[in-house]
Order: C-alpha cells, then structure tokens, then sequence
C-alpha cells in the first residue's frame, strides 16, 4: 500500500489537473486550420512547377500539423513546474545546437548562411530551441532570485546568458531571430522587476546600437536591405522584387480581396509564397477583411494568453506564459511588418502560417505548456 501510495503522488506531481482553457485552445486551432487553409492555396502553384505535386507542402504541413496538436495536448497534462528543474540543461543544449550549425554545411543558396540543420529528410532551425530556452530559463531564475532583481551583477549574468543564445543566432546570421531573442529577454527581465533606470538604460543602449548596426556593414546584407527597404525600385528585377512583389498583391487585394484561390502574385511572382510572404497571399485574396481577421486572432490569442499568465499560481508561471504568448505575438507582428515593407526584409516566419514543420510542432508543444499553465490556475474550479 506504502507502494501504491508513493507511486500515485508521483504521478500526481508529475500530470497536470484542472480545467484547461477553452478560449486560448479555440484561438490556437483556429489559428491553425486557418494557416493550413492558406498555406496549400498560396502552395499549390509553386509545389507543382517546382515539383509536380501540388500536394507536396500541404500534405506533409497536416501531418505536422496532427502531431502537433497531439504533442500540444499530451504536454498540457504535464505539470508545467517540471519545466524549471529543466531549464539549465534545454539552455545548455541548445546552446550545442547553435554552435554546431555554425560548423555544418550550409542548407541556404544564400551565401554563408547557416540556420539549419538536417537529419535525413528532416531539418529544424536551432533558434525555434534558443527561444524556447531563453523563455524557460529566465522564467526559473528570475522566479527564483526576485530579491536580485535591483541587482546589478544579476543582471548582468542574465544578460550574459542572454547573449550566449543571441550571439551565435546572430553569427547565422539570423537577424530577426536575434531581435527575438533579445527583446524576449528584455522585457522579462522588466516584468520581472529589473529596476526602470536600468531597464531606460538597456533599452536605450539597445535602440543606439540598433541604428548603428543598420547603417554598417557588419553583416553584408544589411546595408543593401535598409537601402532596398527605403526604395525597393531601385533594384526591381533582383534585391527589391520580393518586396515589390509582396506589396502588388497586397494592393490589389483590397477590401474583400480578389476571392480564395484567385491571388495572381503566388503564380512564381512572390518567391516562395508559402513561406515568410504567405500574409501578402492572403490580403490578396482575401483583402483588408482577411487580414484585420488574423491579426484579430492573434490579438485573442495574445488577450487569453497574458490573461492565464497573470492568473498563474506562481511567478515561474506567470513568466513562462508571458514568455511564450510574447514570443508568438512579437513574431505575428515583425513577419506583418516586413511583408508590408513597415521594417526591411529580415526573413521571419507567420506563426501558424508559414510552411515548417518543425518549427510548428515546437510552436504547439509551446502552446501545451500555456495550456498547462491554465489547467494549474483552475485546478479548484
């Protein structure tokens, strides 16, 4: 009985009661099918030119897509506390992960870019990890050190940590992943109670040594995107067409949008429009309505996120699901403004959206522990 009774508290400790949240599990799933709708109507014509089959993307996205909702569910009945004894060592892994695609072949007709690594006909991008990481382990050490927060040193080694994720994404280069990453970070470390003039401070620094890194040519790319994101025309046939193209399809989209499946810009005109251009794809066809209709989802998503962090029954808590719903918002809102030409072009995905299998099953399994969250604040109800 003794037995029995150590096993059963075990698995107490270890599976997650309560209700979960309905309102973000209906965003989420909406989000998702909406996604694959568009995703094999902005597809088909590219999959079949390129390889004949004009099934190819969406047909591997759903089986992505099935086991993501599946790991999602499955990981919003763990106890998400089990995360934090975890968080050192998913840092320390990904952290492997980062520097070893540095090493790798690159997987990129872009010269010298390094971002994802291969294994068989499988490939993933170490940075989806890396902000998973940064997420996890800031939640744990802030949640755990909250008298250190006025502390300088303290600060400091979170930003050094913070910097061993970011610097080898950046090295990629992975530019938007690094912003990413950095602003994760910063505003957990804010809403962790870092002081205001240090938090004016970093935020400052970070702004100056923003405008500094555009206008240089650290990285070669980056001076030729600001000056193509100014004028995209000038270089309408090579470095400005992606742009150019987005913006038409956008433009001719109007109110209602030309109608689903009728956009004439992902007939080979926007360049790999399955990808990070899918949001022009789908003002195009479904105009301003369907496009005020997915950043409304993601607004709820973002809304019923935030809502079960601050009902956590703990700081860890609370950090981890900020972290997380921040992450999917920030990202909504960058991949928006670079398809709109708001910010020059960094190669960033639409959650939910663009083709990946990987990075969306990560993305699920992030929403579980959102979800787990929820079930622990409403385990009494």
């Amino acid at each position: 009985m003794a037995n029995g009774k150590v096993k059963r508290k075990k698995r107490h400790q270890f599976w997650q009661e309560g209700r979960l949240d309905n309102g973000f599990l209906i965003c989420v799933l909406f989000l998702l099918v909406f996604g694959l709708v568009m995703l094999f109507s902005s597809s088909y014509a590219y999959a079949y030119e390129r390889f004949g089959n004009s099934y190819k993307f969406i047909s591997k996205q759903l089986i992505f897509a099935v086991i993501g909702v599946a790991v999602m569910l499955f990981v919003s009945k763990i106890n998400y506390h089990i995360l934090s004894k975890l968080s050192i060592w998913i840092y320390g892994f990904s952290l492997f992960l980062l520097v070893l695609v540095l090493f790798l072949p690159p997987m990129s007709d872009e010269v010298g870019v390094k971002r994802w690594i291969a294994v068989k006909s499988f490939s993933f991008q170490p940075s989806e990890v890396g902000k998973f990481a940064i997420i996890l382990l800031f939640s744990h050490l802030i949640s755990i050190n909250q008298e250190k927060m006025h502390n300088f040193k303290f600060i400091a080694l979170l930003g050094a940590l913070l910097a061993g994720i970011a610097f080898p994404v950046f090295r990629e280069p992975h530019i938007s992943a690094t912003v990413l990453i950095l602003v994760i970070g910063f505003v957990l470390m804010f809403i962790g109670g870092m002081s205001k003039l240090l938090a004016l401070t970093l935020a400052g620094g970070g702004s100056l040594g923003a405008v500094l890194f555009l206008n240089s040519n650290i990285i070669g790319y980056s001076s030729s995107r600001i000056k193509y994101w100014h004028n995209p025309w000038l270089d309408a046939k090579g470095e400005g067409f992606q742009t150019i193209q987005s913006l038409l399809a956008i433009g001719s989209g109007g109110i209602l949008g030309r109608g689903f499946g009728q956009s004439r810009q992902k007939y080979l005109w926007v360049p790999e429009p399955h990808n990070d251009f899918i949001f022009s794809i789908i003002c195009e066809e479904l105009g301003l309505v369907g496009a005020l209709l997915v950043i409304a989802g993601f607004a709820l998503l973002i809304w019923r996120g935030f809502s079960i962090a601050m009902r956590a029954e703990d700081k860890f808590g609370m950090l981890l699901g900020i972290g997380l719903t921040f992450q999917v918002g920030l990202q909504a809102m960058l991949n928006i403004w670079v398809v709109t030409n708001t910010i020059p072009n960094t190669g960033i995905s639409l959650p939910f959206f663009s083709y990946g299998g990987s990075s969306l099953i990560i993305l699920l399994a992030e929403m579980g522990i959102v979800l787990s969250i929820s079930r622990s604040a409403n385990k009494d109800k």
